[in-house]
């Protein structure tokens, strides 16, 4: 997804569920976290670099889009997964020390997530509403 940069690729062409169609590709990385590594803090780590990737792609006006290229979060759950499997004491220190503050920040990425659907719902009506009145 990042090497290609098809996450923003994909959520340009299908603007406002794209980026939340790229998201399921980190089903995999959870389903490792969760079942094989059994990592609280690594798990919570994957949830952040997601729900950032959503956040920075669901910005409007394919600004969003254009700003993912630069997240690569799918290459930074790779990276913290094999961290976890070839036990680099480095990576899992600093998961594990940034577990509870990753906690907080997954709360607040959720809200902004929330602000960003409310504004693109928003954006999306006063577009429809100035070509309506075009027509």
């Amino acid at each position: 997804m990042d090497r290609y940069y098809l996450d923003a690729v994909i959520g340009l062409l299908l603007e406002g569920v794209g980026d939340f169609i790229t998201q399921l590709l980190t089903l995999p990385y959870l389903y490792i976290s969760i079942f094989k590594i059994k990592s609280l803090p690594l798990t919570l780590a994957i949830i952040y670099n997601s729900l950032c990737d959503l956040a920075i792609g669901m910005i409007p006006l394919g600004i969003g889009d254009l700003m993912d290229i630069f997240k690569r979060s799918y290459m930074q759950n790779f990276k913290l997964i094999d961290g976890f499997i070839h036990g680099d004491r480095a990576t899992i220190s600093a998961v594990n020390k940034k577990a509870a503050i990753t906690v907080v920040l997954i709360v607040l990425m959720v809200v902004v997530i929330y602000i960003l659907v409310k504004l693109t719902i928003a954006l999306m009506g006063y577009v429809w509403d100035v070509l309506a009145g075009l027509l």
